[in-house]
């Protein structure tokens, strides 16, 4: 067999064997070797292939596969624009602390400066946003690729040990360079089989996860919120702290809406995770007489302030809250879910703040949601507390709007139950081409994506641009409309599509959907600013009485 088979076979059984499950692939010419490796795995039931044209809506596939699965995904390709085309991937995974693995094919790496066809300094190419860039050399004929076989399967290993951060504590993106010389298709005996791998399936090198285990203490004594941001993990030590959770962190204790914020001033505040939605957060994070502590899974810890006084992995409390301030806490929590949902029932057209709260209240144990990184992940926080049972995703890494149909199909191809997705109609558009899914492709069990089309960029009606004052520019550069026919695109790549208001869309996500299908709720967003004043007001009414 040639020597680009040999290596390609041999890296493909050696993913198998350290647990990958899923791999995304690209068609192209110099990644050949890998793709007949991959399509036999997959013939073979070892692991499951996904075919894409489009890269970067298959990094975030990748992506989606990764963080429903909870295992490294490689995503395969061809030289060239093809590698560069990850980009926004590889950051997501990077921020997010995702174990995505581009396992790029190269030139020859002689080729590089000689001028030739798709030939770049791909290497290296994502700098400090990777964990690990790892070249693989080219194989070579010589003793039936003994000698190298142990080369070949170490470097996979290390490939996916650095992904899921085993020896850091820091999972994230790796990228695996493999240089292929032609020939590029196999010309191998049927039946002749790679150089082989450890017995029974092990992996070539074994990796334990080390323990990255910094105790905090605490003091509880003081009036102390808990702020549960992206990428938290659970902390039972917290659980009679009132909690700030964003929609994709957990709920440590009781629930505490954002908008309450301002009026309990806290004395103290843990911060779990990477908070990033809500400016009434921000501003008690920077507030100098807040104590500020952060609480980790990894080696990074989150201080957009510098206010952080100290970090860990676990808190040792000690104290305990007063009922009085646990008492505030809930009122003010009572306070804020009435003022949202009458000002939501007050306001005369629908919003994405609407339609999420629709989403939610159809939320099911054992679902899943994934949500647009703009508008409506911050309008779930807003209508809606995390709950046990119910797993919510969003690319919040970088908060890009990149890839989002795609991760949320990667998410829903993961998960045994029913995966909503909630995103804006610039969202969807986004990632359009991620419906292009294959006739012979994995598809999802039950995926329904509920589009809030308010014809624009409804997020920037509440920045600082969407201030009446800039009303002469705003709705061209920052509105973005486009009037775009969303059936008509759902249409062409054949997925069921259908226009609802509140209420039938309530009635539909109340039913089982199995398979893919796009529902499109018509929404107002010349109105967001003034709504969002108005929940403003409400809350601050009660301390002026």
């Amino acid at each position: 067999m040639n020597p680009s088979t040999a290596q390609a076979r041999v890296v493909v059984d050696e993913l198998a064997r350290g647990g990958v499950r899923d791999v995304v692939l690209c068609p192209g010419s110099r990644n050949a070797p890998l793709a007949f490796a991959l399509e036999a795995a997959d013939a073979a039931g070892r692991l499951r292939l996904h075919m894409r044209i489009d890269e970067r809506a298959a990094g975030f596939l990748a992506l989606g596969l990764a963080v429903s699965g909870g295992r490294p995904v490689p995503i395969v390709m061809t030289s060239g624009t093809a590698v560069a085309n990850l980009g926004p991937a590889v950051l997501e995974a990077n921020y997010a602390r995702i174990p995505l693995v581009v396992l790029s094919a190269n030139r020859p790496y002689e080729l590089l400066g000689s001028g030739a066809n798709q030939t770049v300094e791909q290497f290296g190419l994502f700098g400090s946003q990777v964990r690990a860039a790892i070249s693989l050399g080219l194989a070579e004929l010589e003793d039936g690729y003994r000698s190298q076989n142990s080369v070949w399967r170490s470097a996979v290993c290390r490939v996916l040990a650095a992904a899921r951060g085993t020896r850091s504590g820091n999972a994230g993106p790796v990228q695996f360079d493999i240089p292929l010389r032609e020939p590029l298709v196999p010309d191998s005996e049927p039946g002749e089989s790679v150089p082989a791998g450890r017995p029974d399936g092990r992996a070539w090198t074994a990796t334990e996860f080390a323990t990255l285990d910094v105790p905090l203490p605490i003091d509880l004594t003081p009036d102390t919120v808990v702020i549960s941001g992206h990428g938290a993990g659970h902390r039972p030590e917290l659980a009679g702290l009132p909690t700030v959770a964003e929609p994709t962190a957990p709920m440590h204790g009781p629930a505490l809406h954002p908008l309450a914020l301002p009026l309990l001033r806290p004395r103290q505040a843990i911060i779990t995770g990477r908070p990033t939605l809500h400016r009434q957060v921000s501003k008690v994070l920077s507030d100098p007489d807040v104590t500020v502590f952060a609480l980790t899974t990894g080696p990074r810890w989150p201080d957009v302030s510098g206010n952080v006084v100290g970090t860990g992995t676990r808190a040792v409390t000690s104290g305990a809250p007063s009922a009085q301030w646990l008492t505030r806490c809930r009122d003010m929590d009572a306070l804020a879910r009435r003022v949202v949902g009458e000002e939501l029932a007050r306001h005369p057209k629908p919003t994405g703040l609407h339609v999420a709260e629709v989403v939610t209240a159809a939320l099911r144990e054992g679902d899943q949601l994934l949500l647009g990184a703009s508008n409506p992940v911050r309008d779930t926080a807003l209508v809606w507390a995390p709950q046990r049972g119910i797993r919510v995703l969003s690319n919040r890494g970088v908060a890009g709007i990149d890839g989002t149909v795609s991760s949320a199909i990667g998410a829903a191809l993961c998960h045994p139950g029913r995966t909503l997705a909630l995103m804006g109609d610039l969202t969807f558009l986004h990632d359009a081409s991620g419906l292009l899914i294959g006739p012979t492709e994995p598809r999802p069990e039950e995926l329904t994506i509920v589009v809030a089309n308010d014809d624009g960029g409804g997020i920037f009606e509440l920045l600082e641009q969407g201030d009446p004052q800039y009303a002469g520019v705003f709705e061209r550069v920052f509105g973005t409309p486009h009037g775009m026919d969303l059936a008509a695109l759902c249409a062409a790549y054949r997925i069921p599509h259908r226009q609802v208001d509140t209420a039938e869309l309530a009635d539909r996500l109340s039913r089982p959907a199995p398979g893919m299908r796009v529902l499109e709720v018509a929404t107002e967003r010349s109105g967001l600013r003034e709504l969002h004043t108005a929940m403003r007001v409400g809350m601050d009414a009660p301390a002026d009485d």
